[in-house]
Parts: C-alpha cells; structure tokens; sequence
C-alpha cells in the first residue's frame, strides 16, 4: 500500500480522536441521539461489487480493515474498538441487521464519502479497495 496513503488515512483518523477530545461531551450524545440515520441516497443501491467474495479479495480487505478500521470498529467488526470508543458516537457494528440489511452499494457510498466521525476514504483508497473492505465487511457479518 503507498506509504502516502498510509499516512494520510492515519492523519484523518488521529484528527478525529483529538477534535473528539476537545469537543463538549454533552453536545456530541445530544447531536448523535438526534441525528437522523445515516442513508446513502437510492442510486448507491445500483453499485454493484465487480469482485467477488474470494480469498483474494477477503484477504486484500482483511488487511485494508485491520490498518484503517479496526481501530474503530474493532477487529471482529462489532464497533467495539478503543478509538471509536473515545469518539462519543459507536461506530458501526457489521453483524447488526441494519447494517446488513443494506446494500453493498450503500456501504461503499458511506465509505467513500464518510460522516461525522467516520472519514470519507475516497481519496484514501481506491474503488477497488473499498470493494475488497465491502466484501471483507460482509464476510465479517456472516461469522457470529
């Protein structure tokens, strides 16, 4: 992976945990209960994956997930991780229905383009690497 990258996706996550400790505990639950889910737009539902959940791809996602999300997310995906933790918002847990529930479409729209504290990865990764983490992330939601 290019070390520039690297580096960049490692700034957006570590800003995120320091601006998460200057901000004001009280205003971030109160925006987060009242904040409206977080839908992709319809046509996210069009995106389809041109890779296929192979171990290739599942290991090119696996290794994508522990460097960029796990740290929030946690390692088995259940949005338990420590940074996230510190965010004030829980991140996503991929073995809830709601979020398998959604298309693969959507989950790579949310990724490219983010929201509050989870970053948008679109200048991070490339298409291909957001749909090996779509696949990784579905694999992640099968195992209990």
């Amino acid at each position: 992976m290019n070390q520039n990258k690297f580096l960049a996706a490692s700034f957006v996550v570590l800003s995120g945990i320091a601006l998460a400790g200057f901000s004001s505990g009280n205003e971030d639950r109160r925006s987060y209960h009242s904040q409206e889910p977080w839908k992709a737009p319809a046509w996210a539902d069009t995106l389809k994956s041109p890779y296929h959940e192979e171990p290739l791809t599942l290991a090119q996602g696996e290794e994508l997930f522990t460097l960029y999300c796990a740290s929030c997310h946690g390692d088995a995906g259940y949005g338990d991780g420590a940074a996230g933790g510190a965010l004030g918002q829980k991140p996503a847990n991929f073995h809830d229905t709601l979020v398998k529930n959604q298309s693969d479409g959507s989950l790579f729209w949310k990724m490219s383009n983010g929201r509050g504290n989870m970053p948008p990865f679109q200048d991070v990764f490339t298409a291909e690497q957001r749909w090996q983490l779509v696949a990784y992330i579905r694999h992640l939601g099968k195992t209990e």
